[in-house]
């Protein structure tokens, strides 16, 4: 049970928002203050909504048992501890109860595969934050391929996307004095040699991009200040970022810049020789340098000569005869309707292609001998489910991680190598939730235009279909992103385990089926998305699956903002709503945070003929006194710095001023993610679910 402090529910009276204006009298918006992120009156109206969404959502033994067993889920020890292979050790970061911030650590293959690994902790952050008074959380690390043993380390303060590197000795186990060190900033590094970095930064005014990433790149020498590092490359203002990185690969060390003039074009040069040499690509392309191979991905399609190559083929040269004009090209993959690229991976002399069929995974090796290139299926995987793969040491082996996964499975993880007959089975998770008599199905609505979208459902084999079930009903529909089954812990104990149903949309604007599919909900036609997912949850209507009052819906960030358009698109369809980390005012989404990177995916609002369209999709634009909301619970994160808090902030004070039944709650740290450690991560997931279920029983 949480105890309210005093203080607390005192502030909750500072701002009575049913008095507010709900506009000014010319118009502007009158809760502009939240945006302010950090600022004391806004940060108050933020403690006054926590306190009460606690009081009504976090109190009472149900929430409290539900807390404690995700968060025992979180902690747990039997998790896959996932590694990365860098020289002779596997290295991976961990939380538990006992680490809050968490420990990088080490062991080897040898012990690895043991049940309890014996490891070796190299930096433990939960005593690096006490000593420095910190409150770190780990992003990561970039390390020199030549010994593993310089790394650049990666911490973040709280959450947000902005950190610090600073210079990391393996062999010490300590940051280096006096080495390498960037202040907090949203930058890019690479390891060009021991003694040199390409750095891209902020390096003062006018060297950030308008989306708030680096534009200008710099080769920094050690024993240097930052400040006289040498200019390699400047991008332009309204690029999105620019970024600098050399290619390892032994007998293949080459130089490399990359400029994202958007979301979804992009510039490749290869530095050499003192020139900058730009690859000959659309720029809507993915260009990739595999050793001899140059790998490009399309996203539309592409004439070369009189031959025209598909969007979303994967097409693979010689490096140096296309740099010298050769534009003789070999398919690795050829999409249809129903099939995409999910991603490859090389290894040390194979390329391990992923494609997703009718969104389940098949798993290829591809070969590279005397010109030519051969295919061959992996065998032995599962017809359901979701399979990753990723090469375990590009410059040492052909051994690769597989991880294989569905809705109902505990995931596993295997290691293979290429030519083996059978992987081996490493690692896998426990059953954290009852999964007896599930099962996953695949099933279609029909949308709007007639298009086929698929959607997955999970739930009892002996479903009564009585149009009672409680149902959650899962979306993105976005930035190509593709929604793949995976096992689910937290949804599976509170929700599943529960009894209620688990369906996730596969709807336009996501990556399932290639460019094609993502391309069909860009901007002008963002509808689709929103029509794809109706039809969805009409279709489980009609199937009396379930009901309005109860189906409820959740997604985050830009599947935050598909949550606010089916608010106030289809405000009669759902029974209640959970709104994660979203956008909602898309009239000023790129003034703010990395907003205005995504542009290419909603387009200008401060172009006239494209604010018309986007205003359609603005849910900050589109709620109305008069309409009856469903019950909706708005999170986010103070930390998060891409998207901004303001959304949700100034969409919870206009619905409250309109009295609509609406609940909000923001942590106070966490990024993006909306946790920065497991604890908050279980509390706000307990939030949510727990909401879903009062309201949709």
């Amino acid at each position: 049970m949480r105890l309210i402090p005093f203080a607390l529910l005192a502030a909750m009276t500072t701002f009575p928002l049913a008095a507010q204006a709900e506009k000014t009298a010319d118009g502007t918006d009158p809760y502009l203050w939240l945006e302010d992120v950090g600022g004391d009156k806004a940060l108050d109206w933020v403690r006054a909504r926590n306190v009460e969404s606690t009081a009504e959502l976090a109190s009472g033994k149900a929430f409290d048992t539900l807390e404690k067993d995700l968060l025992k889920i979180l902690d747990s020890n039997e998790r896959i501890p996932y590694v990365s292979k860098m020289g002779a050790y596997f290295y991976n970061f961990w939380r538990d109860a006992s680490h809050e911030r968490g420990i990088w650590r080490r062991t080897s293959l040898a012990e690895y595969r043991k049940s309890e690994p014996k490891w070796e902790t190299v930096l433990d952050l939960d005593a690096l934050s006490k000593t420095e008074k910190e409150n770190w959380v780990w992003h990561g690390s970039d390390c020199l391929k030549s010994d593993y043993r310089r790394c650049l380390v990666a911490l973040s303060r709280g959450g947000a996307d902005a950190d610090v590197k600073r210079e990391f000795d393996l062999e010490k186990k300590a940051f280096v004095e006096s080495g390498f060190s960037l202040p907090e900033a949203k930058s890019s590094v690479g390891w060009i040699d021991a003694d040199t970095l390409y750095v891209a930064t902020n390096f003062g005014p006018g060297s950030m991009t308008e989306s708030g990433y680096p534009r200008i790149v710099k080769r920094w020498q050690r024993g240097t200040a930052l400040s006289e590092a040498r200019l390699v490359y400047e991008g332009r203002p309204e690029d999105i970022a620019v970024v600098a990185y050399r290619d390892h690969a032994k007998g293949y060390e080459r130089d490399f810049i990359s400029r994202a003039i958007t979301f979804y074009t992009n510039e490749l040069f290869l530095l050499r020789d003192g020139k900058t040499i730009r690859i000959d690509k659309q720029d809507s392309a993915e260009a990739s340098v595999v050793r001899d191979s140059l790998l490009i991905h399309l996203r539309e399609d592409w004439t070369v000569g009189d031959q025209t190559w598909p969007a979303g083929a994967l097409l693979a040269a010689d490096f140096e005869a296309f740099l010298a004009g050769e534009r003789k090209f070999e398919v690795l993959f050829r999409p249809t309707a129903r099939t995409s690229l999910a991603g490859f991976s090389a290894t040390l002399n194979h390329v391990l292609l992923n494609e997703l069929d009718n969104v389940r995974n098949r798993l290829y090796v591809l070969t590279r001998k005397d010109g030519k290139w051969t295919r061959e299926a992996i065998a032995g995987l599962p017809e359901f489910g979701t399979i990753g793969v990723d090469a375990v040491d590009d410059e040492a082996s052909d051994d690769y991680f597989l991880t294989i996964t569905d809705y109902v499975t505990p995931t596993s993880l295997y290691l293979g190598s290429v030519g083996a007959a059978k992987p081996e089975k490493l690692k896998q998770l426990p059953a954290y939730f009852d999964a007896s008599g599930l099962e996953v199905t695949q099933h279609e609505a029909k949308s709007r235009d007639g298009t086929r979208v698929p959607y997955f459902q999970v739930a009892s084999s002996k479903l009564k279909l009585d149009s009672k079930n409680p149902t959650l009903l899962y979306g993105y529909g976005g930035f190509e992103v593709s929604m793949v089954p995976n096992y689910s812990a937290t949804a599976g104990k509170a929700w599943l385990e529960q009894g209620g149903v688990f369906v996730v949309a596969n709807i336009r604007g996501g990556g399932e089926f290639g460019p094609t599919w993502h391309q069909a909900a860009l901007k002008a036609n963002r509808h689709r998305a929103y029509e794809d997912f109706i039809a969805v949850a009409e279709h489980l209507n009609e199937r009396k699956l379930t009901s309005t009052p109860h189906l409820g819906i959740q997604g985050g960030s830009n599947g935050g903002l598909l949550m606010g358009n089916m608010l106030t698109m289809r405000p009669d369809l759902f029974g209640a709503i959970v709104c994660q980390v979203p956008l909602l005012d898309m009239k000023r989404y790129h003034t703010l945070l990395a907003g205005a990177s995504w542009m290419g995916e909603y387009g200008d609002p401060d172009v006239a003929d494209e604010w018309k369209f986007i205003e359609t999709f603005s849910p900050y634009h589109n709620v109305e006194k008069t309409t009856k909301y469903p019950p909706t619970l708005f999170t986010t994160s103070t930390r998060d710095d891409r998207v901004h808090p303001g959304h949700a902030r100034k969409m919870t004070a206009l619905m409250l001023a309109q009295g609509h039944d609406v609940r909000y709650y923001e942590n106070i740290e966490g990024g993006h993610g909306g946790a920065a450690n497991n604890r908050q991560a279980a509390f706000m997931s307990a939030l949510a679910y727990r909401f879903l279920w009062e309201k949709l029983r």
